[in-house]
């Protein structure tokens, strides 16, 4: 049991990619920091790589249920340990385009600008890549944002079958890159380059995930508690509404309450939202930080995503670590189209257990024979921000999750081109299967920032424009999805939210978070 100090300089509610980097950089540079997570830490077991207990039993996803806009109730594929989702992410830390922070012409309409630009961005994504670790090579992708320098280490290498696809797609004209990815692969490092990485927890500690890379080094510095099996029900602000004094939070049946003096809420997009609507009060009826905008909640995307398997069924493929090509030759207007249509990057390697898991009935020796020949993709196209598509709190608590994908036409295509080129290379049987809205995996969007509370929730800084001491500090706060994974990005900017608190908030003099 964790004894809690007197007082805390920053009270943090989550301990995923968001709410771990915040902790580290506060801790290093001096702050004395309290960390809410309300899961525990994943054990590192046989499980964490066993299909049966992943995908089947799913024995580490939440048991919670969120219903949809009709009120449908479903299981969400969301994970509550520290280290957050990020546990069970694939390790691609892509940033974001330049054009991506600018008005983005869609075939379905315009992804709208950011409060900042790449440039303002880019010296901590910089910082983002050094703390995940990620590999890569620079200069290869073909819409790659500038940047000051090479990635922290080198890219892993692809294998023998995804070389030769490598080779093949570079004589068709197009210009795959290593995927940059944030595993423990260098000499002395854990990483084995298993099958098990996307979709799995890491049972060796070589997924560079916010638990390992983020919220250890900053419990190291000692200055940064962390309570686990904490549940936040609800922010709690003086008579004026303006400030946050407290957290009310259940620990092991009973509540009580933490007072802090600054408070960041970094439990995802979906439950930042939930709790800043909880947390509704005679200043806040609408939800904490709702008033100017009435935008809390709103604008929710997760991406188009479809999972792809090309087979070939006459070779097989031997690869293990297939997570490593990348192409965004699509990502802006294009050759095939006039608009962006996204991002393809190689999927873990598919397994027949996999399979079978989301197709009941279906027998695994054939979805296994399946598995053996195929080559794996995901296919991500950006969705747009919609207001009617949003988080809700019905009135048992339960959170409502109303959602209707957009920008489909676009992410259509791309499949379809994908998949004519798959056939043109000797893979004939195309098997895809699109994500629907339980797959919350890269959930952002309910609480955007920008320049005007008018139509913004929280400041540029990641701070709510109603509350003086509170910010948020997960994906809710990307005004578009774009089309790559948001991992690095959410990280960049909690770097940049750290140095301003440390900086301006916190007036720490002389900080310098290693």
């Amino acid at each position: 049991m964790t004894t809690l100090r007197s007082s805390y300089d920053v009270i943090i509610i989550g301990a995923g990619v968001g709410g771990g980097t915040m902790a580290n950089r506060l801790g290093k540079a001096g702050a004395k920091v309290l960390v809410i997570e309300r899961g525990t830490r994943l054990p590192r077991e046989a499980d964490n790589w066993s299909v049966k207990a992943v995908f089947h039993e799913k024995r580490y996803a939440t048991k919670e249920t969120w219903r949809d806009r009709e009120g449908q109730e479903f299981n969400p594929s969301t994970y509550y340990y520290v280290g957050g989702n990020s546990k069970f992410f694939g390790t691609a830390t892509v940033r974001f385009r330049v054009e991506d922070f600018q008005d983005l012409q869609h075939e379905a309409g315009v992804a709208p600008a950011w409060p900042i630009s790449y440039a303002e961005l880019a010296p901590y994504y910089d910082v983002a890549e050094q703390l995940f670790g990620t590999h890569g090579t620079a200069g290869m992708d073909p819409c790659e944002p500038p940047r000051s320098g090479p990635m922290p280490h080198p890219a892993i290498g692809h294998e023998p079958e995804i070389q030769a696809f490598d080779t093949k797609l570079r004589t068709l004209g197009l210009k795959p890159f290593p995927l940059p990815v944030a595993i423990d692969l260098h000499p002395g490092g854990k990483c084995i380059r298993c099958r098990t990485c996307d979709g799995f927890a890491c049972k060796l500690g070589a997924k560079n995930d916010a638990e390992v890379r983020m919220v250890d080094p900053a419990i190291a510095t000692g200055n940064v508690d962390l309570i686990l099996e904490s549940k936040v029900l609800r922010l709690i602000t003086d008579d004026t509404g303006r400030k946050v004094v407290g957290v009310e939070i259940e620990q092991k049946g009973e509540t009580k309450v933490i007072t802090g003096d600054l408070f960041v809420s970094s439990a995802g997009a979906i439950n930042s939202s939930a709790l800043l609507l909880r947390s509704a009060n005679g200043k806040h009826p609408k939800g904490l930080g709702n008033n100017s905008s009435d935008q809390l909640g709103r604008n929710y995307m997760a991406h188009n995503n479809t999972a792809m398997m090309a087979v070939n069924p006459f070779k097989k493929n031997n690869v293990v670590f297939q997570k490593s090509l990348c192409i965004n030759d699509f990502y802006l207007a294009n050759s095939v189209k006039p608009y962006p249509m996204g991002n393809i990057q190689g999927l873990g390697k598919l397994q027949g257990g996999m399979l079978t898991a989301n197709m009941k009935g279906t027998p695994e020796w054939l979805m296994s024979l399946f598995a053996e020949r195929s080559v794996d993709w995901w296919i991500m196209s950006e969705d747009l921000p919609d207001p009617e598509n949003r988080v809700s709190i019905d009135s048992d608590g339960k959170i409502r999750l109303a959602y209707t994908a957009n920008n489909l036409k676009s992410h259509a295509e791309l499949v379809k081109h994908w998949t004519k080129l798959m056939r043109s290379m000797g893979y004939p049987i195309i098997i895809t299967q699109k994500m629907d809205i339980k797959v919350a995996m890269h959930q952002c969007g309910t609480a955007r920032f920008g320049k005007d509370p008018k139509t913004s929730v929280l400041d540029p800084m990641c701070k709510v424009w109603d509350v003086d001491n509170l910010y948020v500090v997960d994906a809710s706060f990307l005004p578009s999805s774009t089309a790559v994974n948001p991992s690095l990005t959410i990280a960049a900017q909690a770097v940049r939210t750290s140095e301003h608190i440390i900086r301006d908030v916190l007036k720490i003099s002389n900080a310098k978070a290693a």
